[in-house]
């Protein structure tokens, strides 16, 4: 493991050498060699053993087997490299079991975020495929996922038939394959709700294994590393820290509408769609993007469900009537382009207005939005023209300054000082006479004996 112990320059400087290498591998002439394998009745391209992949790393940098293999283990372990057999154990075995080189719409460097809407439609579709037949893990968080998300469970269960007979056209190799790359990238990169039941159930069971705690570690090294440069507490806030040294430049400089957003915050938009829609001025570039593509409407939309879903119970009807007269029904002069089948639930749902009422037709087209214009948007001129103009503050550094000192310190501050000055102040014998006689004169009598 000793090719990825480099300095950090970014969070994915790992997953880029560990790249390097894993081209190396695939090279013709020079890489592992692979070879058509059969897999029960079905052909596999470009198959190749766990022996030879440790050999190949034994050779390439002169390690002994036992290193070659751990090195191997972690390319599994972060799903360049998935195994076509035993998929649940993500380590690589020095024998002629079968693996492959993950295809690199699925490397680690793409950032796709990984949600439990996608993880639910890819279990529906391999329900529907297997005949309502689970491996028992997956059959549990299929039911977990079921009941979590009940209320869109019919639009999950669309998408996935969709999925299903989109499959079905491709030639039986292709889809194979295609079947085990989407099958490890799930087995490494699980949804955080599922995730953290399973390590719940995992300790509680007393079931923990190395290989699965080195999985659990790799998922959150990646996490940390993807956001450590934006976390305040591990990270300088630029231009300064306000709450160390009162100045708001800061918070000037983020301040949710800003005209120009630092290269901080422009950066954080490419973790993943839903931090781009979760900051108002990115949903601001996104929406400047959407017009330009003349379909504004539907990230309209969205914002619209948004506040139906955390707005007032009072004005809940009225706003879900709104919605539905501006997007979705006929004639509609923002009409949204929804499937039959999202419209009856949504319409069906209508009729009895809730804050959730609008969920199946708000998922379909945030995915829509995530898997085709979010893309296109990464590459457009409109976030191109705003990475470039984004500003990148310089630290201000200030010299025997502190920070200003909490209200609540200063009053107390305040009344220990005016306790001190009465205390050294001279007593004026009259004033303390004529005071305790006129109290003297206010307390009344006491009550006669009986």
């Amino acid at each position: 493991c000793f090719y990825l112990h480099q300095p950090l320059i970014s969070p994915y400087v790992p997953y880029m050498q560990a790249e390097k290498v894993l081209l190396e591998m695939q090279d013709p002439k020079k890489g592992v060699k692979s070879q058509p394998q059969r897999l029960v009745i079905t052909t596999i391209p470009h198959a190749i053993t766990g022996e030879d992949i440790v050999a190949w790393i034994a050779d390439r940098f002169q390690v002994d087997a036992q290193e070659a293999r751990s090195f191997g283990s972690m390319l599994v372990a972060l799903g360049y490299i998935y195994p076509l057999q035993d998929h649940k154990r993500l380590v690589i075995k020095p024998d002629a079991s079968l693996y492959r080189f993950q295809t690199p719409y699925f490397w680690p460097t793409q950032q796709w975020p990984v949600e439990d809407t996608d993880y639910a439609i890819y279990l529906a579709k391999r329900n529907i495929r297997k005949k309502g037949i689970l491996e028992l893990h997956e059959q549990e968080q299929y039911n977990r996922l079921h009941k979590w998300m009940n209320h869109k469970w019919d639009f999950i269960v669309m998408q996935a038939k969709e999925q299903y007979r989109a499959a079905k056209e491709r030639k039986k190799p292709d889809r194979v394959v295609f079947d085990c790359q989407e099958r490890a990238y799930w087995v490494v990169h699980r949804p955080p709700t599922l995730l953290f039941a399973e390590m719940k159930r995992l300790f509680s069971s007393n079931m923990i294994r190395s290989d699965m705690i080195f999985h659990f570690s790799c998922r959150l090294v990646k996490y940390c590393a993807t956001y450590n440069s934006h976390d305040p507490f591990l990270s300088k806030c630029l231009p300064s820290n306000p709450w160390l040294t009162d100045d708001v430049t800061y918070w000037t400089l983020n301040m949710p509408n800003v005209e120009i957003p630092t290269k901080m915050r422009v950066e954080r938009w490419t973790f993943s769609f839903g931090e781009l829609l979760s900051d108002p001025r990115g949903r601001d570039d996104f929406r400047l993007f959407l017009k330009k593509e003349f379909s504004g409407e539907n990230l309209a939309f969205w914002e619209g469900c948004e506040d139906l879903k955390w707005g007032t119970a009072v004005t809940m009807r009225e706003k879900a009537e709104q919605i539905y007269k501006t997007f979705l029904a006929r004639g509609a002069p923002r009409w949204i382009n929804i499937d039959g089948k999202t419209m009856e639930i949504t319409v069906s749902g209508l009729r009895h207005p809730h804050r959730y009422v609008l969920d199946a037709a708000q998922t379909h087209i945030y995915m829509l939005m995530k898997k085709d214009s979010y893309g296109r948007y990464m590459k457009s001129k409109v976030f191109k023209d705003t990475t470039k103009k984004a500003i990148c503050p310089e630290e201000h550094k200030f010299t025997n300054r502190r920070p200003s000192l909490s209200p609540i310190i200063l009053r107390q501050q305040e009344l220990e000082q005016r306790a001190k000055m009465a205390a050294s102040a001279p007593v004026d014998i009259t004033q303390v006479m004529s005071k305790l006689s006129k109290q003297g004169k206010e307390v009344p009598p006491p009550p006669p004996r009986k």
